[in-house]
Formats: structure tokens, sequence, C-alpha cells
């Protein structure tokens, strides 16, 4: 058995009790931390917004749920209509076929008439149901005008989660130079006037040479901060 693996499993024999009161004392110990850095107020932030952005998700998928299985029923009520018309006209068309081929008695032919003139008095309540189904369909997709505000909003929560989360490692780093611009960094993506901007969507021509425009400058900035 290795070094390493020797001291974890000397680690392990620790009793329940005193690995429950270490446990216990680092968690205050990290409370009392971030509370003085005031740090609790930011992941306190962050953690109201996870349960919105759930919800949200949870609305989304049950209405997109919902009209999935309102266009798939309307599918199958349309497919059976579909398959009689064409069944009717397959079976018209290979009588007809065979009376251009061997013309039969005047009473058969007046039969083959009567039915011919029966399918085509039936095509337009066929195709009329149909169309039913199909605006069945199309009214369907009117989720995606719900689910487009919902996903808009959730995009501004994710993005405020992320600023949260961004500050409380800015303000977690050592102070110096390489703290100081990522700090201005970080103060430049979240000005209040151009937090509008990023919930609009991306900056398609930044002017600003020290603002976090991207999400790589993100990626960036947890690299440098060995995350």
């Amino acid at each position: 058995m290795s070094g390493d693996v020797q001291q974890a499993a000397a680690n392990w024999d620790m009793a329940p009790d005193e690995l429950i009161q270490r446990i216990g004392q680092l968690t205050r110990m990290l409370r009392d931390s971030m509370r003085e850095l005031g740090l609790d107020k930011e992941i306190e932030k962050a953690a109201e917004a996870i349960p919105d952005a759930r919800d949200r998700l949870t609305y989304v998928a049950s209405m997109t749920e919902q009209a999935a299985e309102r266009a798939l029923n309307a599918i199958d009520r349309a497919q059976p209509l579909q398959d009689e018309l064409a069944k009717g006209a397959s079976g018209l068309d290979q009588r007809w076929e065979a009376w251009f081929a061997n013309p039969v008695e005047l009473e058969e032919a007046r039969e083959l008439v009567k039915d011919t003139r029966a399918y085509l008095a039936e095509v337009p309540r066929q195709t009329q149901a149909t169309q039913r189904e199909l605006m069945e369909i199309l009214m369907a997709q009117d989720f995606q005008d719900l689910t487009g505000q919902v996903i808009k909003r959730m995009n501004e929560v994710i993005r405020e989660i992320e600023h949260q989360l961004i500050q409380v490692l800015i303000e977690s780093v050592p102070d110096g130079s390489e703290a100081i611009i990522l700090k201005r960094l970080a103060e430049s993506e979240w000005e209040p006037e151009k937090q509008k901007q990023l919930l609009n969507g991306p900056q398609v021509k930044p002017t600003a040479g020290d603002a976090v425009v991207n999400q790589d400058q993100v990626d960036d900035l947890l690299d440098q901060l060995g995350f």
C-alpha cells in the first residue's frame, strides 16, 4: 500500500463523531469568512435564482411535452383518414382498369359508376377532417411563443448566477496586479448600463477594450483563477 493510500486509510479511521465535528468546524469557518468578506450575499443571490431557473425548465419541458402529445394525437387521427382515401382510390382505379381492359355488362358498369360517385362525395368530408387535424398540429406549436419568453428569462437568470459566482471568485483571490486586472474585467462586464445590453444578446461591436464581452473571456477568467 502506497504512502498516499495509507494516509487516506488512516484519515478514514477517524471516529465518526470527530469527523462530523471537523466538518462542522470547517463549515462554520467558511460561513464566517464569507460573511466577513460579504460573499454570503452574493451566494444567496445565486442560490435564490436556481429554483426559479429549475421551475422554468420544468415549465418548458411540460409545454414541449404537451405540444408533442397534441401533434402526435392529431397525426394518429389523420393517418386513418388518409389511409381510407388511398385505399378507396386504389380499389376504384383497379376496377376501372379492369373495365377498360374488358368492358363489363351495363349493370356492373352502373355499379362501378355509383361507387365512384360515392367515393368522390366522401373525399371532401375526409379532407376537411384531415385539415382539422393539421390545424391542431399547427395550434400545438403556439407553445413556442411562451417557452421562448421563459427561455429568455432563464438566460437572464443564468447570467446573474454566473455574475455572482465570478464575483465570489474575484474577491477571493489575493491582491496583486493580476487580481486587479481580473477585477476590472469583471466590473466592466457587469456595469449597470451594460447589463441591459447583455440581456439583449452578445455584443456584436464592442468598443470597451477592458470589457468581458463574450463567453470565451469568462472561460479565460476562470482559467486564470485556476478553475
